[in-house]
């Protein structure tokens, strides 16, 4: 479904996936949970100051809890965005649940390049709750996605009146309004009194997939924690597995037992190394031991730098779904991390 309000102002649709921004009790049956049930048509009307920002369509595009999300439906989500753009849309805002945020905004920023602001937001608090952070986050986020002042930035994701880069937005807490958090390098700005601040600019990406499709290859997750012998990584190839992301200690270490079936395994399928930590990046030249950055990097893991291990593997999933080899797996990871940093 879509619909149009009248006017000049600038144009932004408004996609809807579900979520707790979304969710409410279903009728003819007893309280037992909401579950996601709006579309984005309700979410806006919910909001009427929204009207005096911009011209609004809308489009239902899922209604499910975002740990249903998956990594084709932001592949089919950033299409839809593309034609919205070449229709003129000043910008777009997307709704949906909270838990996979942090994943499908960064997945966002890598498919959907140019100027025009994508803008991610949702709750923490569904509608059925006394003070719903809904309609406070749907309408700032349509103040930034209608700003000016958001050109060029790439995805943007909007909670609790700050503005993250999608790059480094990170979910930090499991129900508080002010759960979302850029650890790394903090907010890039603010809405006040309607007014869209922009504190510093981060520079364009560089190196994201291009060719991507709807068919992306499974990607593992593994955190290490205390004593692990990473014993499972070489049976990912047996189970259908094309790749690999480590959420490694610290700075990038691993106990030594751990090193030789992850060098073995980066001779079939790419390896990609991240810090379990959340903050900071990855160490390349620091330690010496076996299990060290250093040690690691040299048996043909690829660091992912100031990607956490769910970026790493959103970015590792779509090079490997438009086919990227080894090398240019590694070259992205390259050009990504170093496109973060003003030159």
């Amino acid at each position: 479904m879509s619909y149009r309000s009248g006017g000049s102002r600038p144009r932004v649709t408004v996609f809807s996936l579900g979520g707790t921004i979304a969710s409410t009790h279903q009728p003819g049956s007893p309280p037992a949970g909401v579950v996601p049930r709006l579309g984005a048509r309700e979410l806006v009307d919910s909001v009427p100051r929204l009207r005096e920002v911009a011209e609004l369509e809308t489009v239902a595009f899922r209604r499910t809890a975002s740990s249903d999300l998956t990594l084709p439906d932001v592949v089919r989500l950033a299409a839809e965005i593309a034609r919205r753009f070449e229709a003129g849309d000043a910008g777009v805002v997307v709704t949906q649940g909270t838990d996979t945020v942090e994943e499908s905004s960064f997945a966002l920023e890598l498919l959907v390049p140019g100027p025009r602001p994508v803008v991610v937001t949702g709750a923490m608090r569904d509608p059925t709750l006394a003070g719903p952070d809904g309609p406070a986050n749907l309408l700032a986020a349509v103040r930034v996605a209608a700003s000016p002042q958001a050109a060029g930035l790439g995805t943007l994701v909007v909670f609790d009146d700050e503005i993250h880069a999608a790059r480094f937005v990170r979910k930090t807490h499991t129900s508080s309004t002010a759960t979302f958090r850029s650890p790394s390098a903090g907010p890039l700005g603010w809405v006040v009194e309607g007014r869209v601040r922009i504190a510093f600019r981060a520079p364009a990406l560089r190196g994201a997939p291009t060719g991507v499709s709807v068919r992306v290859p499974p990607v593992a997750l593994l955190k290490a924690t205390l004593g692990d012998d990473f014993r499972l990584a070489e049976r990912l190839p047996d189970l259908g597995y094309a790749g690999l992301v480590v959420e490694a200690l610290g700075g990038g270490h691993l106990p030594s037992p751990a090193v030789e079936p992850l060098e073995r395994l980066a001779r079939r399928m790419p390896v990609v190394l991240a810090s379990r930590t959340g903050g900071g990046e990855l160490l390349r030249e620091t330690y010496g031991f076996p299990g060290s950055e250093r040690d690691l990097l040299s048996r043909g893991l690829t660091p992912a730098g100031f990607l956490d291990g769910p970026k790493a593997r959103v970015l590792l999933s779509l090079l490997l779904s438009a086919g990227a080899g080894p090398a240019a797996v590694r070259d992205s990871f390259e050009q990504v991390n170093a496109s973060v940093f003003a030159s």
